[in-house]
């Protein structure tokens, strides 16, 4: 099958363009694949973070891809639409997870559609930060889609509220497994600064609003000297407000801070000294720190909001908190040190999610799905 993945791909950083590198090469064993990238994603002005993009630091794996698409010129948008029908691509498929991509996408599914299946892996229907031009926009790219793929029931929900006509598969996110294998706990715990025999609490990835790390901050503060807090990943926007509760904090000696993008061959450090993650979202689809997290077999602590509860709660790899406050989490982070029982069995959860969750079988049933839809 001629397979073309339009998304964003090496030289871009961050999960999603990790996520499509590895769908990417496992398609590439059975497929013949085409990588289509962006030539300009976002205008740097609109980019909250440090850069859109790998530094020699990151020591990211590049991905053979062409870099064709501009999302603010609609000349980018007619090119890639000849190149592929040039191509003749039996499936395209796309990934969206914010309506700033809608424009270009729609206008290319648009055109697409009968000539090839177009298919959408969806992280986003709504947005973590909505804005009044998000469903309009999601539903005009939605107009050139013949079915789509959602990570999380939660996405599925929302796509059935915008597009109860619109045919889609629910497909897990599988676990990220190319940060390498977890190393010894000493070793991890010295490198980052860290004395060894305290409980371990880890915060990892970009840090935006709707992640609540200010609301783990102040949870951090109700608890005992014998907890630590690792905070690690970079800033989306300012950190002043973070650095500011940090210094406030009762317990800031023993908050270690991180403000920083963590390159791939350091994720290691963070989960291997981690006896937990904790994730305390105000809002949330799926998470690609969950998957990371249960690559390095570290039990998670998380709010009970978008698709946590379904890719955590259910699969028992965690505890989910009833509700988004200081207290609960607090609450749960005593509940999961003080019960042996809990912890052994979250781990045998674990890793019965490290055998579900593999890229061979996300690929294997999205292939199934596309073959069904063209039926």
């Amino acid at each position: 099958m001629k397979i073309a993945l339009l998304s964003c791909f090496y030289p871009y950083r961050g999960g999603i363009a990790q996520f499509n590198a590895n769908l990417f090469n496992e398609l590439s064993k059975r497929h013949d694949v085409r990588a289509i990238n962006f030539s300009r994603q976002y205008p740097d002005i609109l980019f909250p973070g440090r850069t859109q993009y790998v530094t020699p630091e990151d020591e990211a794996v590049p991905v053979a891809s062409e870099r064709l698409l501009d999302t603010v010129s609609p000349f980018s948008w007619i090119r890639v639409v000849r190149e592929l029908k040039r191509w003749k691509p039996d499936v395209l498929i796309l990934r969206y997870w914010m309506s700033w991509f809608a424009p270009a996408f729609g206008f290319i599914c648009r055109r697409l559609r009968g000539k090839c299946r177009v298919i959408a892996i969806l992280d986003n229907v709504v947005p973590h930060e909505k804005h009044f031009f998000d469903a309009p926009l999601t539903r005009y790219m939605l107009s050139g889609v013949d079915s789509c793929v959602t990570l999380c029931d939660e996405v599925g929900k929302d796509l059935v509220n915008l597009r109860p006509d619109m045919p889609h598969i629910t497909l897990p996110h599988p676990l990220y497994n190319h940060f390498g294998e977890k190393m010894p706990r000493e070793e991890a715990e010295c490198r980052l600064g860290l004395k060894p025999g305290g409980k371990n609490l880890l915060f990892f990835g970009l840090i935006r609003d709707y992640k609540g790390l200010d609301i783990l901050l102040e949870a951090f503060g109700m608890l005992g000297s014998e907890y630590r807090l690792i905070i690690a990943g970079e800033p989306y926007g300012s950190f002043d407000k973070y650095q500011k509760a940090i210094d406030e904090n009762q317990n800031r000696e023993r908050i270690y801070c991180f403000p920083e993008y963590i390159r791939d061959s350091e994720v290691k450090l963070y989960f291997s000294a981690a006896d937990v993650t904790v994730l305390p979202y105000r809002s949330a689809t799926q998470s690609g720190i969950s998957t990371i997290s249960s690559h390095f077999e570290v039990p998670m602590i998380v709010t009970d909001v978008g698709g946590l509860r379904e890719t955590i709660g259910e699969r028992g790899t965690g505890i989910v908190c009833p509700d988004v406050s200081p207290q609960t989490i607090a609450e749960a982070i005593r509940h999961f040190f003080g019960d042996e029982a809990l912890k052994r069995k979250i781990a045998d959860c674990i890793l019965k999610e490290k055998e579900r969750l593999s890229w061979s079988g996300f690929s294997s049933s999205l292939i199934d799905f596309i073959i069904d839809k063209t039926r």
